[in-house]
This record gives C-alpha cells, sequence and structure tokens, in this order.
C-alpha cells in the first residue's frame, strides 16, 4: 500500500462533488473491478480533488469514489490540487493523456472548455500542448453527433468508439443506425460497414432501405452471420427445451439486475448528465410496473408450486 502524502486528508463522500463526471463514461466491469479492489486491498491512491466556490470536486478517481459509495465508505483520502473549473478540466485531460479517455470523452472536455469557459480553440489546443486541428476534430465530434446517441453512449448502450463510426453519417440518420447497432449487438467493425454501406447510399430512403436489411440480417439471434455471409443459409443449432430457456431466462435478469442496481447505489443518475438522465429515469419509471407483473407471476406460480408439493406430500 501506498505511503499516504503529507498533503492528503480524508474526506466525507458525502461532502464530495462530482460535477466533472458528467464529462466521463461509467464503465460497469471497470466499477466493478475496482469495488473488488477496494475490498481486497483498500484504498491504494488518493483521489485528486479541487475547491470550487466552497465545495470539494472531484478531479480524478471518480471509480474509486463510485465504488466506495457502494462499500458505504465514510471518507475517502484525497489530494487537493490548486485549480479552477477550467483548469481542472485541462488538468483531467493532461491526467489521462494518451490513456483512459475516448475521444468522446475528449471532446466532450473541449466542448465544456469552448462553450462554458469561453475559450477559443488555439487557446485549448496550446493549453492542451497539441495542434488545433486535433482540439477542432474532438468539437467537430460531439458538436456533429446526434445527443440521442451521446445518451445511448452514457446509458453502455452503444461503445464510445461505435458511436465515433456512427457519428459520419448525416445527423438525420444517426439515430436510426444507433438503433440497429444496439439491437443487434454489432461490434465497433461491423458498425463500421454499416456506416460504409450508408455512406454510399445515395439518399434517406436508400439508407432507410439499408438499415431494414442490416434489420433483417440478424433476424432469428443472428443467425444468417455478419455481412458477406451466404444469404438463407443458417448454422445447425441445438433444439433448446422449455426448460433451457427458462435458465437462460433466469440467469439473464439476475445478471441484468445485479448490475442495474450497482449502476443506481453508485450514483449512475448523477454523473450521466441531463439528457441521458432523463432517458434512463423515463426507462425505469416504466420498469417498475414490468417487475410489479413479474413479482406477483413469480408468487403465483411458486405459491401453485408449493400448494402441490403439499398435496403430493399429503
Amino acid at each position: 500500500m501506498h505511503t499516504p502524502d503529507a498533503r492528503d486528508r480524508d474526506i466525507e463522500l458525502a461532502e464530495l462533488g462530482d460535477g466533472l463526471s458528467a464529462l466521463r463514461l461509467c464503465d460497469t466491469a471497470a466499477l466493478e473491478t475496482m469495488r473488488r479492489s477496494l475490498t481486497r486491498h483498500g484504498q491504494l491512491d488518493a483521489v485528486s480533488v479541487f475547491a470550487d466556490r466552497g465545495q470539494i470536486e472531484l478531479l480524478d478517481g471518480f471509480k474509486r469514489a463510485r465504488a466506495a459509495r457502494i462499500l458505504g465508505w465514510p471518507t475517502l483520502r484525497a489530494r487537493v490540487v490548486d485549480a479552477d473549473v477550467a483548469e481542472a478540466k485541462i488538468l483531467l485531460v493532461a491526467l489521462h493523456d494518451r490513456r483512459g479517455l475516448t475521444e468522446l470523452e475528449e471532446g466532450w472536455l473541449i466542448r465544456s472548455l469552448y462553450h462554458d469557459h469561453h475559450l477559443s480553440q488555439p487557446a485549448i489546443a496550446a493549453r492542451l500542448g497539441r495542434h488545433k486541428s486535433w482540439v477542432f476534430r474532438r468539437l467537430l465530434l460531439v458538436e456533429a453527433l446526434d445527443p440521442a446517441v451521446q445518451a445511448d453512449v452514457r446509458l453502455g448502450l452503444i461503445a464510445p468508439r461505435a458511436a465515433v463510426a456512427v457519428s459520419q453519417l448525416p445527423r438525420g440518420n444517426q439515430h436510426a443506425a444507433a438503433g440497429v447497432v444496439i439491437r443487434r449487438g454489432l461490434t465497433v467493425r461491423q458498425t463500421e460497414l454499416l456506416v460504409a454501406e450508408l455512406l454510399d447510399a445515395t439518399d434517406d430512403a436508400a439508407r432507410a432501405e439499408q438499415l431494414a436489411r442490416w434489420l433483417a440480417r440478424w433476424l432469428d439471434e443472428g443467425a444468417q452471420g455478419a455481412p458477406g455471409a451466404k444469404p438463407g443459409v443458417r448454422p445447425t443449432r441445438r433444439s433448446r427445451s422449455e426448460l433451457d430457456w427458462l435458465a437462460g431466462d433466469l440467469r439473464t435478469v439476475r445478471l441484468v439486475a445485479a448490475r442495474l442496481e450497482a449502476r443506481l447505489s453508485g450514483g449512475t443518475l448523477h454523473t450521466i448528465g441531463p439528457e441521458a438522465a432523463a432517458l434512463a429515469q423515463d426507462s425505469l419509471v416504466a420498469l417498475v410496473p414490468v417487475l410489479d407483473a413479474l413479482g406477483r407471476t413469480i408468487q403465483l406460480v411458486c405459491g401453485d408450486s408449493a400448494a402441490l408439493k403439499d398435496k403430493d406430500a399429503a
């Protein structure tokens, strides 16, 4: 374990703000890895924080803070950095230079510096030690990408690199294309192939036809394979029994429910931005009656099973 620096001090988690986390993505797998690390080894490194109008805000260490909240820790060891909000955002890019930040996260940070702090693109480039063309490309990426697709990225529905590929499409086609990517679970490479085909299309009608064909290719759980597979040829599959389907559904529900609970208890809704949070809240509210109905059905079925067992025993 690292020896605490003299500048480190314990900070109450309840008093620790995470405003900058809206500029970062939340990876559930990485969060779970961090939770296990904290459980096993404790806090190895201090998080970085800065003061903003009397509020202590996280600069670096968002996964540690979220994992600590899930574990119910009261405090974290932190190192205070002397910086204002704009400087903190610049430091955030520098701390993750060439590692850790996706192109979208870099774009969100640059857009914030450009719009919220009114720094010019050349000034941002100079502060980050980057060429102004790099700043322009990142800013163009997030300005060109449909906000709904960006919300999908924040919710973990589409990979950041897949969203970058989708950003090449006209704005009006991006949401539909992202929907195909999400519904069919396309890889980044498959998304790039989809985007290439759509860019070759001559108009919106032709692109809509291409999207419909891509959806059709993955019918019956992708049995026809990726683009390039022979149409009509399906791999041989072992017939699944009703018990197989039931067991698979039970595993899926348990896994997804546990993952969703971890995301919510970790404060995800407060960190994904207002647009994504609004979408998530609507979906969560719509989920409640579904879960209630499932709970009632489970009680009914299990109650019938228990009655049958008692009858057989008698």
